[in-house]
């Protein structure tokens, strides 16, 4: 095509419709499930992407709507051993964990109940000798027997059957999961009790042993393992929740010149709102009457209260504080910021970094693997084990099988994923992509634009020098006066000044402008000049009092123009785009973290490198066009160097995209920057130093899981193999293994909510 705006042509293909459907999976247990859901709907026709989350038991698929419905993708998870439903959108992730929680505690309670009787009355024979005893004298070891297999029965068909269900599937797809070793490992115990109890007489006379207790006891501690890690994990995502939680109910809306109280689903575009104070905002509007202080802590992580007044935006869910607010609703729904917070930070914490590559490639062939290895261990022990082989060899097969449950690698990384993006969101920063925290964290250098930025982004008078004689109300008053005339930004600085200090502007006469001079107007019966340098000789008026003043702040980055009374200098004046409070300490911040900090602005030279000289900036890039900003990215890339931009997504969209991430300062309701990967919420530079302390602890976080989960399955795999035996004598029991397996996904989760007690190093007090 010629340009960008050629108009569409036969020949041109027309672009599919895509949608994005997310789907609740119930029975993903372990990381190889994840790899075998994601095959599965790649598979089917039309998908064009697809992310599936342990964590959230959820997968998000993109697909072509023309080709592919949400009913055939769960009709291909049903065919893959998977139950799926259609994620509601008014339903939350936390809203699904809490339903599924509860359904597993009643199906643990059920089986510890029929389990508790197998294992006191066998386990305390075998502890306690009399028990045995006094138990064989009064039942007889074979009623015994049978009680403990109706009792078996009931766990293994009841609450065990969800293990066959999804077990079986994999299986016979030669996809075996998690659920396949509980099911191979249990069904291999429970069968051999079976045939020990009713058919006694096929089995060598030593190796006649019940193991019904195993069976049950295994699949009651995988459910209590599955009951704790999903609390745990109701845990990880509390930080949807806590923004769920911040929408107000109703609101107090004008309907005919009187105040009713309505739902908030009610309120339209355009709805006049009341606030009182201690009120939650109910949605997105802009202030019409009223002056009030609104707490915005939740959503951009800013302690202090915002003043707001006519014409100030507010956002729904944030808090007023002490006054009386009438706002026009200007955002409802969907279109709410805090509706755009909650879709961003599901979105980020439902990706999948680029460290979960390598955990795919292990599970994929890891329960394979450990199947095989319990078929090696159960020969090995059968062929060379003492007496009873046969059962030693059973026992440490099973051992096998269920130790080696690949859950802790599967939740090593969406857990840690979850909960930090839910704390960056706490802290008013929001991660649009997920694989940003990979990304920013191997960061080494920081550009940063300059206006806007790390300055306030528009004028300010901040110098104001006097001659002997004058005084500064004086003074300002009358440039004011002449500068209100002025559409100069440089006047509307001065004008501003001189309303925030209370003073009224006078009116002027014979105003004239002469464009790069300066100004001059009668005020009552004097003459005020104002200008540059040059405009003051062109008056003849002598500057040589205030011209080493002049110098000073122009070193310092400043404008510095004179004011002239009747012919006589009466000040400098000066004008800057004043540096942020929060800058001086985030670049510190930046540089305590190791990472070179490079601004890059359209501004002069001599004025970039004064901002540059107070911050303690490495390296300047000055009167860079916005379209050339790419290409100084595009340098700091080709050193080998690793680039976070951080711009305001507007005009700095391109240099957000060519960075490997985009950090945009947000303006607190605009939020949905494409082009950023990362989203400050407020204007504060220091929560880019909060960012990237959190992506690396995050990433420490993660690497630290899947450190202990293979750490985990590499160590005790052989211990349950039995290869302590000839040393030691020490064998692992299949319980014992199931409470290890279950307690290894736990610490992986404990592990990855500790980031909710993340504190940023520099954060502001």
């Amino acid at each position: 095509m010629s340009s960008a705006m050629s108009t569409h042509t036969d020949s041109e293909p027309t672009p599919t419709p895509t949608e994005t459907v997310k789907l609740n999976i119930t029975d993903m247990s372990c990381a190889s499930c994840v790899g075998r859901i994601e095959r599965s709907l790649r598979q089917t026709d039309g998908v064009v992407n697809v992310s599936v989350n342990l964590a959230n038991k959820q997968a998000t698929a993109e697909l072509h709507t023309e080709h592919t419905t949400a009913q055939q993708l769960i009709a291909a998870l049903g065919a893959a051993g998977y139950s799926a439903t259609l994620a509601d959108d008014d339903s939350t992730t936390a809203d699904h964990a809490q339903h599924e929680l509860q359904s597993l505690y009643r199906t643990f309670w059920f089986a510890a109940a029929l389990t508790l009787p197998i294992f006191l009355l066998d386990m305390g024979g075998h502890l306690i000798p009399p028990v045995h005893h006094w138990l064989d004298a009064q039942f007889g070891q074979h009623n015994l027997h049978l009680l403990f297999f109706v009792l078996a029965t009931g766990v293994q068909f009841g609450p065990g059957l969800r293990f066959y269900r999804q077990g079986w599937t994999t299986l016979r797809h030669g996809n075996p999961d998690m659920n396949a070793l509980v099911m191979l490992g249990t069904s291999a115990a429970y069968g051999y009790s079976v045939v020990a109890t009713f058919f006694p007489q096929v089995l060598p006379a030593d190796s006649v042993h019940v193991y019904f207790e195993a069976s049950a006891v295994i699949i009651t501690l995988v459910l209590l393992g599955r009951v704790l890690e999903a609390r745990a994990k109701g845990r990880t995502s509390q930080a949807i929740s806590r923004l769920l939680g911040l929408q107000a109910r109703t609101a107090r809306v004008e309907r005919d010149g009187d105040w009713v109280n309505i739902a908030i689903e009610a309120l339209v575009v355009g709805d006049v709102v009341q606030v009182r104070p201690g009120e939650k905002i109910p949605v997105d509007g802009t202030v019409i009457d009223g002056d009030s202080y609104v707490d915005e802590a939740m959503i951009s992580g800013e302690p202090l209260p915002v003043h707001k007044q006519s014409g100030a935006e507010v956002i729904g869910g944030t808090v007023n504080q002490n006054g009386s607010l009438r706002l026009r609703v200007t955002q409802v729904g969907e279109n709410t910021v805090l509706a755009q917070i909650i879709r961003l930070v599901e979105q980020a914490q439902s990706t999948r970094l680029p460290v979960q590559a390598l955990v795919d490639k292990v599970t994929e062939v890891f329960v394979p693997i450990v199947i095989g290895l319990a078929v090696l261990t159960f020969i090995v022990w059968l062929w060379l084990g003492p007496q009873p082989a046969l059962s030693l060899a059973l026992v440490n097969a099973v051992a096998v099988l269920i130790i080696a449950c690949p859950c802790a690698m599967g939740l090593a990384t969406p857990t840690s994923i979850m909960v930090g993006t839910g704390k960056a969101a706490e802290l008013g920063i929001l991660f649009r992509q997920g694989h940003a925290l990979q990304s920013l964290r191997a960061a080494d250098v920081i550009a940063l634009d300059k206006t806007g930025t790390l300055t306030k982004g528009r004028p300010e008078l901040t110098d104001l020098e006097l001659t002997e004689g004058w005084e500064r109300h004086d003074v300002l008053r009358l440039v004011a006066s002449v500068e209100r005339h002025s559409e100069h930004p440089i006047a509307a600085a001065i004008v501003a000044a001189a309303e925030a200090e209370g003073m009224a502007c006078d009116s002027v006469q014979e105003f004239k402008a002469e464009p790069g001079f300066g100004v001059q107007a009668q005020v009552g019966q004097q003459t005020i000049a104002v200008g540059a340098d040059r405009y003051m000789q062109q008056l003849g008026i002598d500057i040589s009092h205030l011209a080493s003043s002049a110098s000073r702040l122009a070193q310092q980055g400043k404008t510095p123009l004179y004011a002239a009374i009747d012919q006589r200098l009466a000040a400098v004046i000066a004008v800057a785009d004043p540096i942020k409070e929060s800058s001086p300490a985030a670049i510190a911040a930046l540089h305590r973290l190791g990472l070179k900090v490079v601004m890059l602005t359209g501004d002069h030279r001599q004025t970039a490198e004064a901002v540059a000289r107070q911050l303690g900036i490495d390296h300047v890039s000055a009167e860079v066009l916005p379209q050339d900003k790419v290409t100084a990215v595009k340098q700091l890339q080709a050193t080998g160097q690793k680039v976070a931009f951080v711009g305001d997504g507007i005009n700095d969209a391109p240099a957000l995209a060519q960075a490997e991430v985009g950090i945009a300062i947000g303006s607190g309701t605009d939020i949905a920057i494409e082009s950023a990967e990362v989203v400050l919420m407020s204007g504060d530079v220091r929560h880019v130093a909060h960012a990237v302390q959190l992506s690396r602890a995050t990433l420490r976080n993660i690497k630290q899981n899947l450190f202990w989960a293979f750490a985990y399955n590499v160590s005790l795999i052989p211990v349950a193999a039995g290869v302590l035996y000839p040393l030691a004598g020490v064998l692992l029991s299949p319980m014992l293994a199931a409470l290890a397996m279950a307690l290894s996904s736990l610490c992986v989760v404990s592990n990855a909510l500790r980031l909710r007690r993340f504190q940023p190093l520099y954060h502001q007090p």
